[in-house]
């Protein structure tokens, strides 16, 4: 029996407590698998789960809701889905719906293949039938990014017992009572007021309406940030470290408070803050030299005096703009 077969055959199994796997206070219990297949996500212990989001999620698991997650880059939109699924041993799979996805790689396309040492032409299908066909997570990233055709392939299966018609084999495809569809978005269908993501583009409103939950993830508060940068990065792990970690939050969340008064057109997320400290690592704990080339050579240069000044404010140091010699440890 192939790995397919046997995940076709799989059904949750077990029921898991969510105060038990998340820390929520609640008595909700949501069914899990008890065996973890290779399309099962590793689990990161150090992740923080944020409860709202969390919760939401685990409504598009246990009731079959397609939830929407919306929220600035760097927010772990994807990760929070894949660490959920993680803990209930739920096949996950992601799609990033950038440009180059099309109808083809979505539904399938025919191709040749070896039979009895001969070669014939036999279709295979695409991510979006083989997944309706397993009990799986299906999380299309950058949701407002997808093309309009791939978009309205979509459509089809967004209601929970929406059948998947598909065409070139004139086949019916009714969903597996544990398929989950999800999806991240920097926008709500809207389009980009912005301008930080470029690419972005308005989304049917019809199809919007097909999504049962839209839930927002914020940036994490000071301290779950500061627990996640410690935890990924052990050699901060000290007193005077951590007083640095601390100081790195502080400039990203002067940058976060700059993107929403309109004074700067680019922010830190969390993302930004860690891989400054890896950078940091890198050359020889320069903060000044990392911090430029992790973040400041990324910005407008007309809003670089204000980054800098951020910098400033915090760490106390004037950031040479001009200064660009370093030490690799």
């Amino acid at each position: 029996m192939t790995a397919t077969e046997n995940l076709i055959q799989n059904k949750p199994d077990i029921s898991i407590s969510v105060n038990q796997a998340f820390g929520i206070d609640t008595d909700l219990h949501v069914e899990g698998f008890s065996n973890k297949s290779e399309y099962v996500p590793d689990i990161d212990s150090s992740y923080c789960f944020d409860k709202a989001t969390t919760m939401a999620i685990l409504s598009g698991f246990k009731y079959n809701r397609r939830v929407m997650v919306q929220g600035l880059h760097g927010t772990g939109k994807s990760t929070h889905i894949e660490q959920i699924a993680a803990r209930l041993n739920w096949p996950c799979i992601r799609v990033n719906l950038d440009s180059h996805i099309s109808r083809i790689d979505l539904i399938g396309k025919d191709a040749i293949v070896l039979k009895e040492g001969k070669q014939v032409t036999e279709f295979q299908d695409g991510i979006l039938p083989w997944s309706l066909q397993n009990p799986t997570a299906l999380v299309f990233d950058e949701y407002d990014a997808g093309r309009p055709d791939v978009m309205f392939v979509i459509q089809r299966v967004l209601e929970a017992d929406g059948k998947f018609t598909l065409l070139d084999k004139n086949r019916v495809l009714k969903p597996n009572p544990y398929f989950r569809m999800f999806a991240t978005t920097n926008t709500v269908g809207l389009g980009d007021t912005t301008g930080l993501y470029h690419g972005t583009q308005q989304i049917n409103q019809g199809q919007m309406d097909r999504w049962n939950i839209v839930t927002t993830l914020n940036y994490l508060n000071f301290e779950q940030e500061k627990q996640i940068m410690l935890s990924k990065v052990p050699s901060f792990n000290t007193q005077e470290k951590q007083e640095i970690i601390e100081l790195m939050i502080k400039v990203a969340d002067l940058s976060r408070k700059g993107l929403s008064n309109g004074d700067i057109s680019t922010v830190m997320s969390p993302r930004t803050v860690l891989t400054w400290a890896q950078n940091a690592e890198i050359f020889d704990f320069n903060y000044a030299m990392a911090f430029k080339l992790t973040f400041l050579n990324k910005c407008d240069e007309s809003e670089r005096q204000i980054i800098s000044e951020y910098y400033q404010r915090c760490f106390g140091d004037d950031l040479s703009l001009e200064q660009n010699e370093f030490n690799l440890t």
